[in-house]
């Protein structure tokens, strides 16, 4: 059975994007969206329906920066580059592949029956 292998690389940009964003820690982005969703709601009270529309509408795209931030933590070039991230007090060990024993029943060239 073989294991299928991503050999993708990451260009100097993303790289560099990545190395940036990699310092932030993962709050941030919940604390600014939660921060944009009180601002909305205050200038709501305010009776500033557009700027408070405006600013609402800023939670979704931090939450999903903070997404972004969490996966170049966990997964990104720097993982495949030197087999592991040590950052913002964290360390992740890039873990070798094992093949499951679940994947010998996936195997259709596998003729042995149950």
């Amino acid at each position: 059975m073989s294991v299928i292998q991503n050999d993708h690389s990451e260009g100097p940009v993303a790289k560099a994007i990545e190395k940036q964003t990699s310092k932030l820690p993962s709050d941030l982005f919940l604390w600014a969206a939660l921060g944009s969703m009180a601002a909305s709601a205050t200038l709501k009270v305010l009776a500033k329906d557009k700027t408070a529309l405006f600013v609402g509408q800023w939670a979704a795209p931090f939450l999903l920066l903070g997404l972004y931030n969490k996966i170049v933590k966990l997964e990104g070039s720097d993982k495949k580059d030197k087999g592991s991230y040590s950052g913002h007090g964290a360390s992740f060990k890039q873990q070798p592949i094992e093949e499951h024993p679940i994947s010998d029943y996936a195997d259709p060239n596998n003729e042995s029956t149950f």
